[in-house]
């Protein structure tokens, strides 16, 4: 029997493997043990990502619109303006969101984009909104510089099992993704790192990625689980949509569960693929363990739930959005 949110960090990949082997139900019964273990049940924190560059990256992850490699009808946009950030920012919070995400699609910051960045995490945190940056990779003394900022957490995915990661990307290694993560946490930020399910993975892959998570120390604070969106024009979107092929949506609640029990701590984000889903799959995901939505229209460069249309489902399930404590430079106040 799983002894309810046991917090370890040595899941090996056949203890992983054999969770994902549970009967549905004992799965789930497991990941809500686990989940009410160490958080509120029906509380959901809420987050807001925001493109702050978009597209030109010279990567060729297959499965981003942003890649420069692709056809797609993402446009290269420079960096945004900080009075827009701000004024995003500001509406992200007035809709309810104690987080507000801001990513850039470069292979890494050259060291003078670091500075508007800096000037824009300074910002958000002075409106009273935790803050998370996406930027690629890091060089050495980055991640410091954006700690010195008042960072809170930095977002860099493993996105899938290392066996499987040359399947999808081949500019960079999982060793570099790793080595960003590294410095992000020796620069004393706290970690946000997930991964997207439906690349044409196998479940032994899946459970590869969350054994991979599940193994990092300290582990992090924040997982994202993506269902990938199938974008034209990208090599992952192209062959999916091809193939007519696509994650089971119980295999995804099935990952979340998982994701659960093993992470029994971290917050775990139903990111990606959110539009996609009727309500009773996110209540599902909610059952199985999420607890963070993506809040706002659009993920990046791709769709998301309206507001409006979360409220609701908020309301249907008895769902409230979690209270975060924000602590910037000594101070102390809640965010609901």
């Amino acid at each position: 029997a799983l002894s309810a949110g046991a917090v370890r960090n040595d899941w090996g990949l056949v203890e992983v493997r054999a969770l994902f082997e549970l009967p549905f139900n004992d799965l789930l019964f497991a990941a809500q043990g686990a989940h009410r273990a160490h958080f509120d049940p029906n509380a959901v924190q809420i987050s807001t990502l925001l493109s702050v560059k978009t597209g030109g990256c010279p990567e060729d992850c297959s499965y981003c619109p942003q890649s420069i490699r692709y056809e797609t009808d993402v446009n290269n946009d420079p960096l945004m303006e900080l009075n827009a950030v701000i004024d995003q920012a500001k509406a992200a919070k007035a809709r309810g969101a104690t987080r507000f995400c801001m990513g850039a699609a470069w292979r890494g910051p050259k060291d003078r984009d670091i500075q508007p960045v800096k000037e824009m995490n300074t910002a958000v945190n002075k409106l009273g909104l935790e803050t998370c940056v996406t930027l690629g990779m890091l060089k050495e003394g980055q991640a410091e510089e954006l700690a010195d900022a008042g960072l809170d957490y930095y977002n860099h995915n493993i996105d899938t099992d290392p066996e499987y990661y040359d399947k999808i990307i081949t500019t960079h290694t999982f060793d570099d993704r790793i080595d960003t993560l590294d410095k992000v946490r020796d620069a004393g930020i706290k970690v946000c790192c997930g991964g997207i399910v439906g690349l044409g993975e196998s479940r032994r892959h899946r459970a590869g990625m969350l054994a991979q998570l599940a193994a990092m120390d300290p582990v992090p604070d924040s997982v994202p689980i993506n269902m990938l969106v199938r974008i034209p024009g990208t090599p992952v979107g192209d062959k999916m949509v091809a193939d007519n092929e696509g994650v089971d949506p119980l295999e995804f609640v099935r990952t979340i569960a998982v994701a659960r029990i093993v992470l029994p701590q971290s917050v775990v984000r139903l990111s990606a693929g959110r539009e996609a889903m009727p309500d009773y799959l996110q209540a599902l995901c909610f059952l199985a363990g999420a607890n963070s939505i993506f809040y706002g229209e659009k993920l990046l460069t791709t769709g998301n739930p309206d507001t409006d249309s979360d409220q609701q489902l908020f309301k249907t399930l008895g769902i409230k959005p979690m209270e975060v404590e924000i602590k910037h430079k000594g101070e102390c106040r809640k965010a609901s």
